[in-house]
């Protein structure tokens, strides 16, 4: 193996105790010990989603799955609303999990629980305003996600070039770029814009190690970002998702104005595992982002980080052949 690329070093690395300012997004269903481990040993920080685990034991037995393997920092990712998440946040701070990192909802309550606990936090915003007050709150970092991320977006329709620097200049903690980056390039563009480091979903879930069916995996591998496509605007929760014929049928309820029940169903948990688990990609829908179009493969996740770190080492260099 090819020695490792020089460190990235940012507020976020020195926070997590990482080589590399890249975090692997918390993926439900698809994020457990193998992959956040894989992530983590090549230098980045990996995830497990408690999001699609049986109750708080089962979080439990794959925390200490993953630190079997792996001696580095990791995190858990709680989603905020569907879910009571106190039985499973406490037991992953009794695991002594010192990274916690929180989406959608309102996160004060966990972040002061994280606090007392001695935890680092990282909150998911879409934009200023939600990023002011998660700082508010007291969390340590957060992440902001523009239009051509994959899974749930904010209803801004900001790109992450714009929404990235906007947010860096209205908190004084640490922002992540999230949202069409899956290269070294977009890593260097992220901390050109301010960020000090990126989360990243899509290129995760298009890994050796991540917990998907492989029909989603090459499917990620093949698309290109007119191949996807956003639902739920009608409920007020935009996402995007690859296009396929049951996608199709949501966003055609939703322009029909169908009640909200029928749509609901047609969102619910099962037809995105249907996908994700069982490769049935026609009849469920599954997300991704437009950053589908800037690879073509399926390599181990630690493969994901090193090229990346290395692509930006490279970019950097060609930047400095510039005069910059």
């Amino acid at each position: 193996m090819p020695p490792a690329p020089p460190a990235i070093e940012t507020r976020v690395t020195r926070l997590l105790g990482i080589r590399y300012p890249i975090v692997q997004g918390g993926l439900a269903r698809v994020a457990t010990a193998d992959l956040a481990a894989a992530v983590s040993n090549a230098g980045g920080l990996g995830q497990i989603a408690n999001a699609g685990l049986d109750g708080p034991e089962a979080l439990r037995a794959e925390i200490r799955r993953c630190r079997a393997l792996t001696d580095q920092p990791f995190a858990v990712n709680f989603p905020i609303g569907r879910q009571d998440i106190w039985p499973a946040l406490e037991a992953a701070l009794e695991e002594g999990v010192r990274i916690i990192a929180l989406t959608a909802g309102n996160p004060a309550p966990y972040l002061r629980r994280c606090q007392e606990a001695g935890a680092k936090t990282l909150v998911l915003t879409a934009g200023p305003e939600l990023a002011r007050k998660a700082e508010a709150a007291g969390a340590d970092m957060v992440a902001t996600v523009g239009y051509e991320g994959g899974g749930h977006i904010g209803r801004s329709d900001e790109t992450t070039l714009v929404m990235v620097p906007r947010v860096v200049a209205a908190v004084k903690i640490p922002v992540l770029a999230s949202g069409g980056i899956a290269t070294g390039a977009g890593l260097l563009a992220a901390l050109a814009l301010g960020a000090e480091g990126v989360e990243m979903g899509t290129r995760f879930v298009a890994t050796e190690e991540a917990r998907a069916h492989a029909a989603y995996k090459q499917a990620l591998a093949a698309a290109a970002p007119a191949d996807t496509m956003i639902i739920k605007r009608s409920l007020g929760m935009p996402g995007r998702v690859l296009r396929s014929r049951h996608a199709e049928r949501i966003l055609a309820a939703e322009a029909a104005g169908a009640p909200q029940a029928e749509i609901v169903a047609m969102i619910a948990g099962a037809m995105n595992a249907r996908g994700t688990d069982d490769g049935d990609l026609a009849g469920s829908y599954v997300w991704a982002g437009q950053c589908v179009g800037l690879f073509g493969d399926v390599p181990p996740a630690g493969e994901v980080v090193r090229r990346m770190a290395a692509e930006a080492a490279e970019a950097m260099a060609r930047l400095r052949g510039l005069g910059l």
